[in-house]
């Protein structure tokens, strides 16, 4: 039975003499599956940054979206035993092991700490003869950058208190064995992880640039980091758990386009025309500073949205205008 020790403590020859047991495995369709090594649960776990396993049942989890498919093949499992460890690992499950919560929580609390983890077993993988197609870097470390998780600017300390006070209660009874601090240091990463999902659903279906101006920089042919921002239209701290998760509440801007939505000085409206607070196009007319970002151009008379991606919700929008521009514009 492993330790705690054998998951924060992973060495790269230990990684390596697991994978090439992995690579041994035959797959067992119906029957009991193998224990999971410490490698496949720390990749289940670095796999919650970019797939969302609570949208998935028993039933629906062949249709998992990438990268579980993929890793599935290589540990020789069901799409459904990923799921499920990856429900373990956040406390979802309550037959999951104890262990596993205090590593995801651990490790979810350090993005440094797990993207050094996350990059050994990679590097194991690789030494073990395992090539991109077999075990893709779905979290894109390989090119050199580093693990930043998306959207956190958005979250206040208060507000994260908030919501992980709000939850620690009932977590309390149903596992009233383990430490508060460890449900709390679970439940704060769980937020930010949740938050980073939402930035970066975001930015995809926005096509990684600003809906207002079309800004949008690559580096290495990839989208630059933090030259745009994935915020909420209605606020996270007003929000509903759902309402924070659903990419329709979220639209990708620059930093200057951003402030500028969530403070109401533009605003969005149904037909997804752009509009300009009044006095704010009347500097536009005399300033040349105001010209340059909320003249049009660069400013769209439209939010930019590539073909088929999806619309920001109506009643997001309604929330905004009526909470925000309209508090504003006069």
């Amino acid at each position: 039975m492993p330790t705690i020790g054998d998951y924060l403590d992973l060495s790269a020859g230990q990684a390596v003499n697991q994978w090439r047991s992995i690579l041994r495995r035959t797959p067992r369709p119906g029957a009991r599956q193998e224990d999971f090594t410490p490698v496949e649960t720390l990749l289940c776990l670095a796999a919650s940054l970019v797939f969302n396993h609570r949208r998935y049942r028993g039933s629906t989890a062949h249709l998992a979206e990438e990268p579980i498919p993929t890793l599935a093949r290589l540990f020789r499992r069901p799409n459904g035993s990923l799921i499920a460890k990856m429900g373990n690992l956040d406390g979802g499950l309550a037959h999951g092991a104890r262990y596993e919560v205090h590593v995801a929580s651990t490790l979810l609390a350090d993005p440094g700490r797990l993207e050094a983890t996350y990059r050994l077993i990679l590097e194991a993988g690789r030494e073990a003869g395992i090539g991109p197609d077999e075990l893709p870097d779905f979290l894109g470390l390989e090119g050199g950058d580093g693990l930043h998780l998306l959207g956190q600017e958005e979250l206040t300390h208060s507000d994260l208190e908030m919501a992980v006070q709000e939850k620690v209660a009932s977590w309390s009874r149903k596992a009233p064995d383990l430490p508060e601090r460890v449900t709390e240091r679970l439940l704060m990463a769980s937020v930010r992880v949740g938050q980073h999902r939402f930035a970066r659903d975001v930015l995809h279906n926005h096509g990684h640039r600003c809906a207002f101006c079309g800004l949008g920089v690559k580096t290495k042919g990839r989208a630059a980091q933090r030259m745009l921002v994935a915020s909420h239209i209605k606020p996270w701290r007003v929000s509903t758990s759902a309402e924070r998760l659903d990419p329709q509440n979220g639209v990708a801007a620059c930093p200057t386009h951003d402030v500028a939505f969530d403070t109401g000085l533009l605003a969005i409206d149904h037909a997804l025309r752009v509009h300009v607070r009044p006095d704010v196009q009347e500097a536009v007319q005399t300033d040349p500073a105001a010209r340059s970002s909320f003249g049009s151009p660069p400013l769209s008379r439209r939010l930019l949205l590539p073909e088929g991606a999806a619309a920001p919700g109506k009643r997001y929008l309604d929330w905004h205008y009526m909470n925000v521009y309209s508090d504003t514009r006069d």
